[in-house]
């Protein structure tokens, strides 16, 4: 029998057990699909770049869209783990397509002062130029091109990718998917943006709105298919040619653009939808701009893309989306739907409570059962201690916790004292938008608000709804574990014992 020396053993050792984890390593291979939100800055009382930072931090929010490169956000983002799309915008594309000094410029000033400290993971060049800026279409590919050698030069090409967000419409006979194809006025364009972005392996940035779809076509696109809502297998969208079935519309659009690829040859381009979402609020026009159906869509959208459905022609690979947009942008004139597409009021307050419970931690995980009524920075004490009063007395808040002595009453200020009793009143009414409110000195938040010994009356009965299923799933975390292991055990020294079995017949 031929013995072998203990380095021989470990290397087949070696061998055998990473032979058998193919299918681990190729799924750590894979990129997780994510939620990014897009940040607008025609909003009265932007948060500062901190507080800003410090808002999407609390969020939970991980990918950020901005659409220019405002070097104090950049800044603000130094040393998060917050990755952000830069914009050049429309304006700056004639000169920066027309001189690669320039180019290099604005990548040195705006990208590669920054990186790594701030996380930029693409530039995007324009937003939407073919279509509302058509006269720089001939400039779009040299100032991507430009971009992309100062890139080169900064060595940052592998990090940073470069694109160019289009508007969904773009794309001609989008229904059904399989006839899909681009406009051939701009096809010129595009074949030359294509053939980009399959040598660098980025994006085709999209902005798709199934909002727009089902305006445009009702009575033809059920508004169910649009927000994501279950469907009976009669109300799917059928492709007559692939005999692909549909259950909503965003997932038709991606495929579109993937067939529209197709047409022209490309099949290694990957779509990155940079914008969608739904207003929360119309005119007459717009009766659908409704803050239920802005909740239904976002929310269902959130779970669409954390559950790696993909599409029905690609559900290998789920396109991660921005949501258009962090925050209602009340400088944006008509129609009315344009200042209500956010998330969120300017100042913090969550437009609609967003249903994502069980989604990870992205919008601080739940924000239909984490919400809290809290006080606002910057009012005076006077008004503050009068709403408070109010609370504490008619409104009949259970303020027991703030006396002398409680474990509330520290620290021993208005604004403290304020949002414990805002928060209980906010509870005992049920968590009703309109009793947040105290005339304009209150404010829904998602961010719980208790500290050290100091449990507000909201994270109470959180703890106490929850408390018996996170016991619950201790316990079958617990289980899982062990049986991981215990699998996992078997599995190693039945390698052990193989190895030896071969070391014998050998």
């Amino acid at each position: 029998m031929a013995v072998l020396s203990l380095p021989s053993l470990l290397l087949i050792f070696s061998f055998v057990f990473s032979a058998a984890l193919p299918e681990v390593k190729a799924q750590q291979a894979k990129d997780e699909p994510y939620v990014g939100v897009n940040i607008g800055t025609d909003v009265s009382n932007l948060l500062p770049p901190a507080k800003l930072v410090s808002f999407l931090q609390q969020q939970k929010v991980t990918h950020i869209r901005i659409y220019d490169s405002d070097p104090e956000i950049l800044k603000a983002l130094s040393k998060t783990k917050i990755r952000v799309i830069v914009s050049v915008p429309n304006n700056q594309i004639l000169g920066i397509g027309s001189s690669n000094t320039t180019a290099a410029n604005w990548i040195n000033k705006n990208v590669a002062a920054f990186y790594p400290d701030t996380l930029i993971t693409t530039v995007a060049v324009g937003d939407e130029v073919l279509t509302t800026v058509p006269s720089l279409s001939s400039m779009l590919m040299p100032a991507i091109e430009s971009l992309y050698s100062a890139l080169v030069a900064s060595n940052l090409h592998t990090q940073i990718k470069i694109s160019t967000p289009h508007a969904a419409n773009i794309i001609l006979d989008p229904f059904p998917p399989s006839q899909a194809y681009f406009n051939q006025t701009i096809s010129p364009v595009v074949v030359q943006l294509l053939k980009f972005l399959s040598r660098t392996s980025s994006p085709l940035m999209m902005n798709m709105y199934p909002y727009y779809v089902f305006m445009q076509n009702k009575g033809v696109v059920p508004l169910d298919n649009s927000l994501f809502k279950p469907l009976t297998p009669s109300k799917e969208m059928v492709d007559p040619n692939t005999l692909l079935h549909y259950t909503n519309v965003l997932d038709a659009m991606i495929d579109s653009a993937y067939n529209s690829m197709k047409n022209l040859n490309v099949s290694d381009v990957l779509v990155l939808v940079t914008e969608t979402g739904w207003p929360s609020k119309g005119d007459s026009k717009e009766p659908y701009a409704t803050i239920d159906n802005a909740d239904t869509y976002n929310s269902n959208l959130i779970k669409h893309i954390l559950d790696r459905s993909g599409t029905p022609l690609h559900p290998e690979y789920t396109s991660s989306v921005y949501i258009y947009e962090l925050f209602n942008e009340d400088l944006r004139s008509t129609p009315v739907s344009e200042a209500n597409w956010g998330l969120f009021y300017a100042n913090s307050t969550p437009v609609y409570l967003l249903h994502v419970s069980g989604r990870g931690e992205f919008l601080a995980n739940d924000t239909t059962n984490q919400t809290f009524c809290v006080a606002m920075e910057g009012v005076d004490g006077k008004t503050l201690q009068t709403a408070l009063d109010w609370a504490c007395g008619p409104g009949r808040a259970n303020c027991s916790e703030i006396q002398p002595g409680e474990t509330c009453y520290s620290p021993n200020n208005v604004q403290n004292h304020a949002s414990y009793a805002f928060d209980s009143y906010y509870e005992k009414e049920g968590r009703s938008t309109s009793s947040c409110d105290f005339k304009g000195v209150a404010m829904i938040t998602t961010t719980d608000p208790s500290h050290g010994v100091c449990v507000f009356p909201g994270s109470k009965i959180i703890s106490n709804r929850t408390n018996t299923v996170v016991n619950s799933t201790n316990a079958t975390s617990g289980m899982e574990t062990s049986r991981f292991v215990g699998d996992n055990l078997r599995v190693f020294w039945g390698l052990i014992i193989g190895v030896i079995f071969c070391l014998f017949i050998l």
